[in-house]
């Protein structure tokens, strides 16, 4: 509950709202057709949709042409792989020739000398037409039971032989010690005694060789010459069986040969190669642990293409990369634009059209509103006069017939004239739309504030009211607080005047005037014309039933005040 204060003058929501108008949306006249019309309906759609399609069309364009440059590229890097596998292919062939060769002389000798496998070496020239290539060894395949007597012919041969390592046991089973190796260089005596049956790799080899009968290549190997780093190799076994009679054929040994996989595989790429282009050469899969050398690219590889490879009877895999496939072809990048160039012009073009058209049809839709609302204004103008004047001539009608007196009815007339305007004033600044009920009993009141300070208290939920509405209530509210200064709460001092309100449906309010602390109200009074005005003219423009109790200790009305939404009485076109 709140004393009465001045009235907040605040511009409420505008009376006229064009958005409310009901106006057609505006539209093309036919004569500028089709097209025109799709322009003014769709301003930004038809330049996207004219750039989405030029730049649709120039990525199909450069997608053709990188289409056909990356078919171009995959055809070199497949011819070029194809001439890397042949290379491969031809050195491990013409090397897998000699070494069935060294097999061959090696079966049928009766014993495998010194003498023998160094003539056999020499006319290879191993050093010369082999590159990657560590030599050529000689395995003989022993029990270990056998291992003594082994070990005693081969240190009457050569006395610096070495120990068998790594050291056989009783299970060990067989044993294919490194011989003889050629070239005797320091480097690869340190091969010298080595049991390639102890590496799995190699053992797996020469299983593969022995029962296929053919020279089989190794897996990913590391050599034994190898003093410090991981080089990775392989080597080529080549079985070496004799004949002990018409049905007895034994293994007898290994005839081999180890190389280093980097300088085998740089053999046979052709030196010409493009340095886009990168080269990987794996055992079997392409994974990590399986690599055997790689000759990368700088850059992370866009395409690759895979060609298998057989060495001595083991796949390989050889992959060729290329790294030139994350840049546009000359031809795409021109393509590409010239098509956003194109798109964006035809875009900025089509723009221009569409703003003009829709400038052009905005004036129009304008010149249209303002006639209509201009229309509007009238039709509401004359309709609100007629209504205001049929006020004045009731309130006129009525206190002429209630007053005998000249100065008495000037005066009357006079204050209800100036509650009507007051209304109107606070309707004018909130520019005829909806109006707080404290704004509009504030607004009536105002005149009591000086002197009576806090005798007014109001209380009540912000609620507003419609323009008519708000006029009916406040003659209503200026006839209770005239008749409380003259005769009830408002003529002596300590009187009180509360007013409350609050919803009483979903569409209603209910407004209670109760005085306390004024004379007596008498018994019999004379009915004047604010209780007919309030009972009569009031009840009527608000269509709700008015109680005014006339109790002794001070007047109650309670009045139902309709709570309409704004749509129902804003300005349409046609009213």
């Amino acid at each position: 509950m709140t004393a009465l204060s001045p009235p907040p003058f605040q511009a409420g929501p505008q009376a006229i709202d064009t958005a409310e108008l009901n106006f057609a949306r505006p539209t093309p006249a036919p004569a500028g057709g089709r097209a025109r019309r799709w322009l003014v309906l769709y301003p930004r759609a038809i330049p996207l949709a004219i750039f989405l399609a030029i730049a649709a069309i120039t990525a199909l364009s450069v997608f053709a042409i990188e289409s056909n440059a990356r078919a171009r590229e995959r055809a070199v890097m497949r011819e070029y792989a194809q001439s890397i596998a042949a290379a491969l292919d031809r050195s491990s062939t013409s090397f897998s020739s000699y070494l069935r060769a060294g097999a061959a002389l090696f079966a049928s000798s009766a014993d495998v000398r010194p003498e023998t496998f160094d003539n056999f070496v020499r006319a290879l020239r191993l050093d010369m037409d082999y590159p990657g290539a560590e030599g050529i060894g000689w395995l003989p395949v022993i029990e270990t039971p056998d291992l003594p007597g082994f070990m005693a012919q081969a240190r009457a041969r050569q006395p610096d032989f070495p120990e068998i390592y790594p050291k056989p046991v009783a299970t060990t089973g067989r044993i294919a010690p490194v011989t003889m190796f050629a070239p005797a260089s320091a480097r690869n005596r340190r091969a010298l005694g080595y049991d390639m049956y102890s590496d799995p790799a190699r053992a797996a080899a020469m299983a593969e060789a022995e029962l296929a009968r053919r020279p089989t290549a190794s897996g990913r190997i590391v050599l034994e010459q190898e003093q410090s780093g991981n080089l990775p190799a392989f080597a080529i076994y080549t079985p070496v069986f004799r004949t002990f009679g018409a049905d007895d054929r034994r293994l007898i040994g290994f005839v081999y040969t180890p190389f280093r996989a980097g300088e085998f595989l740089d053999s046979a790429i052709d030196r010409k190669t493009p340095e886009d282009f990168g080269v990987r050469l794996y055992d079997g899969e392409a994974s990590t642990g399986h690599l055997l050398v790689a000759h990368s690219i700088s850059d992370a590889a866009s395409e690759r293409v895979e060609e298998q490879v057989t060495i001595a009877n083991r796949r390989l895999l050889l992959v060729v990369e290329s790294a030139n496939q994350h840049m546009l072809a000359p031809l795409s990048m021109v393509t590409l634009v010239f098509g956003l160039a194109l798109a964006s012009l035809l875009m900025l073009l089509a723009r221009l059209l569409t703003q003009q058209a829709y400038e052009d049809q905005s004036r129009l839709a304008f010149f249209e509103e303002q006639h209509s609302i201009r229309n509007s204004l009238t039709r509401e103008l004359n309709h609100r006069v007629k209504n205001t004047l049929a006020n004045v001539l009731s309130i006129l009608s009525l206190t002429r017939r209630r007053t005998s007196d000249l100065d008495e009815f000037a005066d009357s007339l006079e204050g209800r004239i100036r509650a009507l305007s007051a209304t109107h004033d606070l309707l004018t600044v909130t520019d005829w739309g909806t109006t707080p009920i404290r704004a509009v009993i504030e607004a009536e009141l105002q005149h009591f504030r000086l002197a009576l300070d806090d005798a007014i208290l109001l209380d009540g939920p912000p609620l507003e009211l419609a323009p008519n509405d708000a006029l009916s209530f406040g003659l209503a509210i200026h006839e209770l607080a005239t008749n409380a200064a003259k005769y009830g709460a408002l003529s002596v001092a300590g009187g009180e005047v509360t007013i409350r309100w609050q919803m009483a449906g979903d569409h209603l309010a209910e407004v209670e005037w109760r005085e306390s602390g004024g004379p007596p109200v008498a018994t019999e009074r004379h009915r004047g014309f604010g209780t007919e005005l309030i009972e009569k003219i009031v009840a009527h423009e608000l269509r709700q039933p008015v109680a005014l109790d006339f109790r002794p200790e001070g007047v109650v009305c309670k009045m139902l005040v309709p709570i309409r939404r704004p749509a129902d009485f804003r300005i349409r076109e046609g009213v």
